[in-house]
């Protein structure tokens, strides 16, 4: 992209880059598993025994309050018609909303949906407890409430939540009206069509509010609404379950905005880069850029299309696996290059990674290290109770599970082998490099070296006026089952810097001609005005 603006600078106005569509998941992280439920209703609720009716209840207790909401706030809420788009459906709600400055929701709509819930069903044969139950999750078909919402943060944004336990919810943003929002605050003039920035008094805080869109913010917002508008539970069963929502990125759009100062140029050189797409990004092309090496068992697809919309606008497409990169134009002055993530376990981010640098992960490689060499390795029993008895700590601080769920994390990125026929764990050749690396050097100093075992290539030209950062993803504190995070939401940036690193120096190649065929378009151009 940097060829690409040092070619046509003069062309245009100004160019952004922000993220775009932004889908959310939000789970209950004590009530995702049938373990979980039955502990809840039995031990919190007081319920003896777990069965639909006890389910069905709390679906009928949260669709009451609903009601009641959107009577008492004289909200509409209807059941979406088929056919019709819902987007389009709110819009005089929504200006009605944006001219009255006023914030919160401003509809309801209903929807039938699969979505996740449990399945309870009694034992084919007779139990010792005459109260057990089988919960067993499942997918099934039900009533969906979709609450359109002005923020003052986000601006509009829709929170869809599910009527059936455990009551899972979704969220769609849209990082355009975060930047809308922050540069009202600032009372900086714009024009904003849709869902793109046209013209702007101040390019720099256009980018400057961009950028400040963080996992902070979002969250902070997610949790408050999830609180008004979610299903509601009691102080007793807050306190004494851990009722909070962990939030994973469903699907994720960032995107690079060049707005043209005249319309003249713009569609011929979208014409232009079709064309070179079509024949030049070849499938070990797209491979290279989005870094993997091109084999028989990738899966998903990996194509290079031309999609039409609608009449007379067409988007160009590279797909990757479950994500693709897109290119199209509109409102006669606007290029997009935008690149969509719908599987975060495409770009190897669906498990969690190894915090290698946190003090647990320190104190179990120590442990591992100075008993490395006991033939037939440590047993996890062991190496938990080497680690609470060296280091003082009790059985609640550092659990059994959390061990077991570092030690598979150490496992997948190679630094422990583990026997099969006795389950032990011994260090690896790689992993006893990088524990001596942070334990004899400690961890700041040796940081970058210790980083160099899992990638060979760090960036070797970073930013003027910052340091170098270490590329090792970091993972979630806690040790709950979700392998994504929004503290990720900056991996779609990088993705995308690094792919325009990677095209630039496809492009570097063939610079002479494409040199030569750029000032070929130019004097077409020219002889166009």
């Amino acid at each position: 992209m940097e060829l690409f603006t040092r070619l046509f600078g003069d062309l245009l106005a100004f160019v952004y880059h922000c993220f775009d569509r932004i889908v959310i998941y939000g789970y209950l992280s004590g009530l995702s598993r049938p373990e979980q439920v039955v502990h809840f209703f039995r031990q919190v609720v007081g319920v003896p025994v777990v069965s639909k009716e006890v389910l069905s209840q709390r679906t009928a207790d949260y669709q009451a309050w609903v009601e009641a909401f959107a009577r008492n706030h004289r909200l509409a809420i209807e059941w979406a018609e088929k056919g019709v788009r819902k987007e389009d459906h709110v819009v005089p709600w929504q200006r009605r909303m944006a001219r009255k400055r006023a914030y919160g929701v401003y509809y309801i709509f209903k929807s039938m949906g699969q979505g996740p819930t449990f399945r309870v069903s009694v034992p084919k044969y007779p139990t010792k407890d005459p109260h057990h139950r089988i919960l067993a999750p499942q997918r099934s078909r039900f009533t969906h409430y979709y609450f359109y919402i002005r923020d003052e943060t986000l601006g509009p944004m829709v929170m869809r939540v599910a009527s059936f336990f455990p009551f899972q919810t979704t969220y769609y943003l849209n990082g355009h009206s975060f930047i809308e929002q922050e540069l009202n605050r600032a009372r900086i003039d714009f024009r904003k069509t849709d869902n793109a920035f046209l013209a702007v008094a101040d390019v720099a805080a256009l980018q400057a509010a961009a950028d400040k869109l963080s996992p902070a913010i979002i969250r902070k917002r997610l949790d408050y609404w999830t609180l008004i508008l979610g299903p509601k539970f009691s102080a007793k069963e807050r306190q004494q379950l851990n009722l909070s929502r962990f939030y994973a990125i469903a699907q994720i759009e960032y995107c690079r905005n060049f707005i043209f100062k005249r319309n003249f140029p713009i569609h011929k050189l979208f014409e232009r880069g079709c064309e070179f797409g079509l024949w030049r990004l070849t499938a070990d092309k797209i491979a290279e850029i989005f870094g993997t090496r091109l084999n028989r068992t990738m899966h998903g697809k990996l194509a290079t299309v031309i999609d039409r919309i609608e009449h007379g606008h067409h988007v160009f497409r590279a797909y990757f696996k479950h994500a693709f990169l897109k290119q199209y134009e509109k409102f006669a002055t606007f290029l997009r290059n935008e690149l969509v993530s719908n599987n975060l376990a495409d770009f190897h981010l669906k498990k969690g990674l190894v915090k290698i640098h946190d003090p647990r992960v320190i104190r179990l490689l120590e442990i591992l290290l100075h008993g490395g060499s006991q033939v037939g390795g440590w047993t996890a029993k062991q190496i938990h109770h080497a680690v609470l008895t060296t280091f003082q700590l009790s059985d609640r601080t550092y659990g059994l599970n959390q061990l077991r769920y570092d030690l598979r994390k150490l496992k997948a990125h190679g630094l422990l082998q583990r026997d099969g026929s006795c389950y032990a764990y011994r260090l690896t050749p790689k992993g006893v490099h990088v524990a001596l690396l942070f334990l004899f050097f400690h961890k700041r100093p040796c940081g970058p070296l210790a980083n160099s075992r899992f990638h060979h290539c760090p960036d070797t030209h970073p930013q003027a006026g910052q340091q170098p950062r270490s590329r090792l993803p970091s993972r979630r504190q806690s040790h709950s089952t979700d392998r994504r995070s929004p503290r990720r939401l900056t991996f779609p940036r990088q993705l995308l810097n690094s792919f325009c690193r990677r095209f630039s120096e496809l492009e570097s190649r063939e610079l002479g001609l494409i040199n030569a065929q750029t000032r070929a378009l130019m004097v077409q151009l020219d002889e166009g005005k």
